[in-house]
């Protein structure tokens, strides 16, 4: 930034002033808050001397140039030596100056310098509304040393006076449940850098820890040994956070964006392939990756690179329940961003539905899954019709009622949907004709909702593969209303033979073949324009219209052809837990289920074992029977798995049953689900 000021020289001899209008930039620097500093003086740029630079001297340059107060003072031209003029040497702030021109200097060009003694300043950047958080060196993802991101660089948290209001504000921040504990004295290591904050006082109702009173960006009494941790509440799913495509000539292509910690950012290219590239196009709703391409080839991003070393499977949901180092650790820049291609989807996303606040599962505020995170619809424009899509969406009765004005309270985060003008026959609210999702022009005290009609709960019916060569493909049938019928190939995808493959307990869907693949079933067509999402338990769950409404002939029989089981990959089981997501490890080998000693045992094990059985990243890797010895066989002992692999099976490991254990160290998992 170059702001003018106004250079006025006292003649010698004389007692007027000659006053010149100069400029001051910083040049050099990663941002506009840093950089070497030069002066424009009688028509050309120049630098400045480092001798006896300061702080002081500082502080005026960043105060010129619109910066926050100076961090660093550097010399002996950090940011690149200038050309040309030395124009000031010697120069002797007391920092409360308005302009580099009012310190006490000698004349401008009389120096004894160099330019490999340029000066330069590192200012603070100006302060972002909300301050990113990040918790580092817990056990999960809730838990760890609090660090914060201001001007630019991580720093932590001093814990004089922190306490579980503070750690309410930043367990909420980073998506975790209630505070637990706030403790101090650097429980979880100490960082290193900056010591950003100091005295903090919130009330725990603030929505980001820079809106709680404190003494200043910087201002402290402390050493990293006092550095602030917590321990929050696990929440009960990873962060689903959104994923925009920016720079593509399409919604389907472009650099990759991801939101985490209050701010928008990148994803480097190191290791980024089709697998990576495919979860993106499924959560942002379009077809198979077509490409992964790297090197910024959409552009260059700003601000944070928020993933790096990302390896998705290509099976997941988001890309936050991919294995990577961490948020904010990468060893990248912007020239490495990420981005991806791909196919255009033939139809609208069919994103999910469901109803918050009403008193029963049928009525409620309609909020809509779109880019990874929940928001809510204005009622612009809301009716009947719009509000029949949505019940028939939800498995319930027809609609009695499309109110608004936030009858059913307000929602929190985006408005996704603004006026929605439905027909009333949609599958799906996201087939009906709308301006964009995210555009409106609406507050959440306008959040739309809908009243159904009851319904009996969702059939839950039986499937079965039949006609092809194994267990794990055929032609769909479905058993309704006491007999058995098929599928139409209306719209049928790999979405909807993911679901059935689950169903019928085999892997990952490869095909979904329509045309009656596997021949031509007989009596009824039960199901037609199917549209899941990939994610449900059962058939049953997806959007369709009502059983035997079709517009197809048996030519038109949907099949699928799913992975079969691997025999060599181990089964895997987790025992013990709260839920399917934790428990006890237990294998089955040799026809018998076992356990897994603790020795050795960490996360990258772990997140074997929450991969191979579909929970998502690994949040602890406790060992010590965390959750009940076993009994039998202990199977595996010493696992040193990278992490990546797809099996336990594939991990290092001494022979099946050789170990030196007890059951009483038999390991577990917790998976985010």
């Amino acid at each position: 930034m170059r702001e003018k000021v106004l250079l006025c020289l006292l003649l010698l001899g004389g007692i007027h002033a000659q006053c010149t209008e100069a400029q001051i930039r910083l040049v050099g620097g990663h941002s506009r808050c840093q950089g070497r500093v030069e002066i424009y003086y009688r028509g050309s740029w120049g630098t400045v001397c480092d001798d006896f630079w300061d702080l002081n001297d500082a502080n005026v340059v960043c105060r010129q140039v619109g910066c926050g107060s100076a961090l660093q003072a550097p010399g002996n031209a950090r940011f690149g030596q200038g050309s040309g003029q030395i124009w000031l040497d010697d120069v002797a702030c007391t920092g409360r100056e308005s302009s580099l021109a009012s310190c006490p200097h000698p004349p401008y060009g009389r120096h004894d310098c160099g330019h490999h003694e340029d000066a330069g300043v590192v200012c603070r950047e100006p302060t972002p509304p909300s301050l990113s958080v990040r918790l580092v060196g817990g056990g999960s993802r809730c838990q760890g040393r609090v660090e914060v991101l201001y001007g630019g660089s991580w720093g932590t948290v001093c814990d004089d006076s922190w306490d579980l209001n503070d750690a309410n504000v930043v367990c909420r921040q980073v998506g975790c449940g209630a505070a637990l504990q706030a403790p101090g004295n650097a429980r979880f290591g100490q960082g290193s850098g900056q010591i950003w904050l100091d005295d903090v006082a919130c009330t725990g109702r603030e929505s980001s820890l820079a809106s709680c009173h404190h003494p200043g960006y910087g201002r402290h009494n402390c050493v990293h040994q006092e550095d602030a941790g917590v321990v929050c509440q696990e929440s009960r799913s990873q962060p689903s956070f959104s994923v925009r495509l920016v720079g593509g000539g399409s919604s389907c292509q472009g650099r990759v964006e991801v939101l985490y910690g209050g701010s928008w950012g990148t994803v480097c290219d190191d290791y980024w392939d089709l697998n990576d590239a495919n979860v993106v196009c499924r959560q942002v709703g379009c077809g198979a990756a077509l490409q992964a391409p790297g090197n910024a080839r959409f552009g260059q991003g700003s601000g944070q690179i928020w993933l790096d070393d990302v390896a998705c499977t290509g099976r997941e949901s988001s890309l936050a329940s991919c294995h990577h180092p961490g948020y904010g650790r990468h060893n990248c820049v912007h020239q490495e961003d990420a981005g991806v291609v791909c196919q255009e989807s033939r139809s609208q996303p069919s994103f999910s539905v469901r109803l918050v606040g009403g008193g029963s599962s049928c009525q409620g505020r309609v909020e809509v899954l779109y880019g990874g995170s929940w928001g809510t619809v204005c009622d612009d424009s809301w009716d009947l019709n719009d509000a029949n899509v949505v019940c028939r969406q939800v498995g319930c009765g027809a609609a009695l009622q499309a109110p608004g004005n936030a009858r059913f309270g307000q929602g929190s985060g985006q408005i996704w949907l603004d006026d929605v003008a439905c027909t009333g026959r949609e599958t799906s609210l996201a087939s009906c004709h709308h301006p964009g999702y995210g555009r409106h022009n609406c507050g959440h005290q306008e959040d739309a909702g809908v009243v159904c009609s009851e319904s009996r709960s969702q059939p839950s019916f039986s499937v079965r593969l039949v006609g092809g060569g194994s267990s794990c493909q055929g032609r769909v049938e479905v058993l309704y209303g006491g007999s058995w019928g098929t599928v139409c190939d209306d719209y049928w995808d790999l979405n909807d033979a993911n679901v059935v493959c689950r169903q019928v307990g085999c892997g990952a869907a490869l095909q979904a073949p329509g045309n009656a693949r596997f021949g031509q079933g007989s009596g009824q067509i039960w199901l037609d324009d199917v549209a899941c999402t990939g994610r449900e338990s059962s058939l049953a769950s997806c959007p369709h219209p009502p059983y035997g409404r079709h517009d197809c002939g048996h030519h038109e029989d949907a099949g699928v052809v799913c992975r079969e089981p691997t025999p060599p990959s181990l089964s895997v089981r987790l025992v013990g837990g709260g839920s399917r997501c934790q428990g006890r490890v237990e294998v089955l080998y040799g026809g018998s289920w076992g356990t897994v000693c603790d020795d050795s045992w960490d996360l990258n094990d772990a997140n074997v074992v929450c991969r191979q059985v579909g929970c998502g990243a690994a949040l602890q890797a406790p060992g010590n029977a965390r959750f009940g010895q076993g009994s039998g066989q202990i199977w595996l002992d010493d696992v040193a798995c990278t992490g990546r692999e797809s099996s336990l099976a594939s991990c290092p490991h001494p022979p099946y049953g050789r170990h030196d254990c007890g059951h009483h160290e038999d390991a577990g998992v917790v998976c985010s689900g």
